[in-house]
């Protein structure tokens, strides 16, 4: 084995060492890449790396992008809007047979559209949706994993900080990754809905029929969810359009947010600052897990190993669609068990080299965005897969009297069709291109 993938792996092994004795994922990505960084050249070398890296990193402008959606996120939790879109989308679909989950679904898309963030997503629709469905009979396991599939609509659907993260740390335009991600984001809503649809028409039992609504209630929501939804298109739109760059577009985004909040009453000034509080801390865990890959990248480009894989997987002259089937398992595998954050920054590094020296016979860029948004998707499998699906402990903490096994249970159905949408990506990439060439 070559020296440098052996500084390489065993980078990688003391990472994981730290992990194993639970220490902080940003904590142990600098002690491993500092270690690594010294042992290759010398103390000075790293002190003057340190010296400047964090500076030059978070002066990045296009980071300004991450707290805003942040923001915006937890001012529209906090502001009544999922249950504003919850209220309109059961009032169209509640009264049928699996109603309740459908409206789950098509309010967390929607939601998805001022909210990147998956975790908030089903926190929101936990306490806005799941007392109702229970209410109406609706299996606790059932109604429990569908919230937390529905929540990685949040960031499945544009915009999404992990998309942010992917394109800061790939060097790639945020809003083409946004406009690839458009038609992914609403087959994944189409699928769980068809899940729905099938699981239900077999065992009706698992979500009876919710409230008939009298035609003024039915309008009443209609009314109530209008605003949210000229937000959203202001927000998407104003991307897709080329009206605002992604950030200026999540500037808007918040302050048409807390604007609506202020006028409706829905704000107080509490939940002003929570959504702050919330913010910061937020923005800090992800900036620190930004630095902490920054410097265990910065190991991993001293030793070569991300480069001499890519060129030695390109002399093997491998099946690209093989490499890429191999990266993907990975992916799953690790989304099984890792922050997914901090399972893209660790792999970007050795896995995006290797994808961007294969040929699929599509250029550099469409390469990027199109393995962008099949991460994007593994990420979405990641957050409800056992044994931990982040998004699973989320609801469960919300749903107490539900045990996670049936909250698991209940999210196995949609499994399958996250699994059939990576495959449909995998071999049809204009799924993810076919819109970025048509607005650029």
């Amino acid at each position: 084995m070559a020296p440098e993938f052996a500084l390489a792996l065993w980078g990688f092994a003391a990472l994981m060492a730290l992990l194993m004795l639970r220490a902080p994922i940003a904590l142990s990505m600098m002690l491993a890449g500092a270690g690594g960084y010294w042992f290759i050249l010398d103390q000075n070398a790293l002190l003057n790396y340190l010296k400047t890296t964090p500076y030059h990193l978070f002066a990045n402008y296009t980071l300004s992008i991450i707290p805003l959606f942040i923001l915006m996120g937890a001012l529209a939790e906090r502001g009544g809007l999922a249950r504003d879109l919850f209220a309109a989308a059961n009032a169209v679909m509640g009264r049928r047979p699996g109603g309740m989950p459908m409206a789950v679904i098509g309010a967390s898309a929607a939601f998805g559209a001022v909210c990147g963030s998956s975790v908030a997503t089903t926190a929101t629709f936990g306490r806005a949706a799941l007392p109702e469905m229970l209410a109406y009979k609706t299996n606790p396991g059932f109604a429990a994993g569908t919230i937390a599939v529905g929540g990685t609509l949040g960031i499945l659907i544009p915009p999404s900080v992990i998309l942010v993260v992917y394109a800061i740390t790939t060097e790639q335009n945020i809003a083409k990754l946004f406009m690839a991600a458009a038609i992914p984001g609403v087959l994944a809503m189409l699928m769980y809905l068809a899940v729905i649809w099938i699981v239900v028409r077999r065992r009706p039992e698992l979500a009876p029929p919710g409230p008939v609504l009298s035609t003024a209630e039915r309008l009443r929501a209609f009314r109530n969810v209008i605003p949210v939804m000229l937000i959203a298109l202001a927000v998407v739109g104003g991307i897709y359009g080329g009206v605002f760059t992604p950030t200026e577009s999540a500037a808007v985004g918040c302050i048409a947010v807390l604007l609506m909040g202020l006028v409706r009453r829905s704000l107080i000034w509490a939940d002003i600052k929570s959504a702050l509080l919330s913010t910061a801390e937020t923005t800090a865990m992800i900036f620190a897990i930004l630095l902490g890959a920054e410097i265990f990248n910065a190991f991993l480009a001293l030793t070569q190993a991300p480069d001499l894989l890519a060129m030695w997987v390109t002399d093997q002259d491998f099946p690209p669609y093989g490499v890429l089937v191999v990266l993907l398992l990975t992916y799953l595998i690790l989304g099984a068990v890792m922050d997914e954050l901090a399972m893209i920054l660790l792999t970007l590094p050795v896995f995006f080299p290797v994808m961007t020296a294969l040929d699929f016979g599509m250029t550099s860029e469409e390469v990027a965005i199109w393995f962008g948004i099949m991460v994007l998707a593994v990420v979405g499998i990641g957050l409800t897969a056992p044994p931990i699906g982040l998004n699973v402990f989320v609801i469960s903490s919300i749903a107490r009297q539900v045990p996670i096994a049936q909250t698991y249970r209940g999210v196995l159905p949609y499994l399958a069709a996250d699994l059939l949408r990576l495959v449909l990506l995998v071999l049809f990439p204009a799924l993810s291109l076919w819109l970025v060439g048509v607005l650029t």
